[in-house]
């Protein structure tokens, strides 16, 4: 029974090292100070594959990926804490490996000191293919046992076209990657991946309470867990797009730009003509705005004279609907 037991262990063991981040993000909102990390993957690991994401609040994101080694991360997460530059980690881990095997790891950092973001990725030639990363200024993407490159082109693509809070390009990042067999070994389940996460600190959050932080672990069968990640993000109420006001009619109601620097505008249509009231919060709870319109026109908000950062707006009509969102001002 001893040795069933050790064995059994010694296999779940391999196969944790073994286990594999396939396609992931680590970003960084230069706006508001907010580092993010979100990834998805074909493995099971009862805790997620959130375990490959060091998110360090006010600095910077290591994603350790591709035969993931503890060590290895520990190892990075003590350079981040030093000071050192994503690439400077990503050179000290290739050449310090805990197991001198860097070919077969994969790594995606970023960081945002003195008010410059950096980025730097790594992708070892033994990792298996597909794999490959992109880096831009303020993120880094990578993947591997990809159905190929047009997964990360889209992460990218989708991350840089989405608009909102870190939160919502990140999981904008994840749809990009939402085709089945993104991660080659579910491509028979007709899914991306099994499990995905999502986690974003602000600032001066400690690193055990961030801001968000979202894990599936292991999605129910059948389903994409980045399907079951975007209704968190949904129930969260983080990320505005033009939506349905769910009254006795259909309601269409859009806030843009977001982000905004000059004016924002309060778009109500699909409804008889009514009175529409707007508070508008900063992050502090203060009053800072408050606009009278109609539906069916366009409310305008004088930003340009306001601080840049996150504020909150709440759009009453009587008592047929409440909504509540996020604007951002560069």
């Amino acid at each position: 029974m001893k040795k069933t037991i050790l064995l059994a262990s010694i296999l779940f063991c391999f196969w944790q090292i073994k286990s594999q981040d396939t396609f992931s993000i680590c970003a960084i909102d230069t706006i508001t100070g907010e580092v993010g990390s979100a990834g998805a993957s074909c493995v099971y690991i009862n805790q997620g594959i959130r375990i490959l994401s060091d998110v360090h609040p006010g600095i910077g994101v290591i994603h350790s990926q591709a035969y993931y080694l503890s060590t290895n991360q520990a190892y990075a997460r003590n350079l981040m804490n030093q000071g050192l530059s994503p690439q400077q980690i990503i050179d000290s881990l290739v050449e310090n490996d805990a197991q001198n095997n860097p070919t077969i790891r994969q790594y995606g950092i970023v960081d945002f000191r003195d008010g410059t973001p950096r980025s730097a990725a790594y992708t070892g030639q033994n990792c298996d293919n597909y794999k490959n990363h992109i880096t831009g200024p303020n993120y880094a993407i990578q993947g591997n046992i990809l159905l190929g490159q047009q997964i990360l082109d889209s992460m990218e693509a989708r991350f840089l076209r989405a608009e909102g809070e870190l939160a919502c390009r990140l999981m904008e990042a994840l749809q990009g990657a939402k085709v089945p067999g993104a991660d080659t070994r579910c491509m028979a389940d007709g899914i991306s991946s099994i499990g995905a996460f999502l986690r974003v600190a602000q600032p001066d959050d400690p690193v055990n309470n961030l801001y968000l932080d979202l894990n599936i672990p292991i999605a129910n069968d059948g389903v994409d867990p980045i399907d079951s990640l975007q209704v968190l993000i949904d129930n969260w109420g983080g990320c505005i797009n033009t939506q349905i006001i769910e009254t006795t009619e259909n309601i269409k109601f859009k806030v843009y730009p977001n982000p905004a620097t000059q004016q924002v505008a309060f778009s109500i249509d699909g409804i008889s003509p009514i009175s529409i009231h707007i508070k508008i919060h900063d992050v502090n709870g203060r009053l800072v705005a408050e606009l009278e319109g109609h539906s069916n026109s366009i409310i305008n908000w004088d930003v340009s004279n306001l601080p840049s950062g996150i504020y909150f707006y709440t759009l009453n009509e009587s008592d047929r609907f409440k909504k509540t969102g996020k604007i951002f001002i560069k």
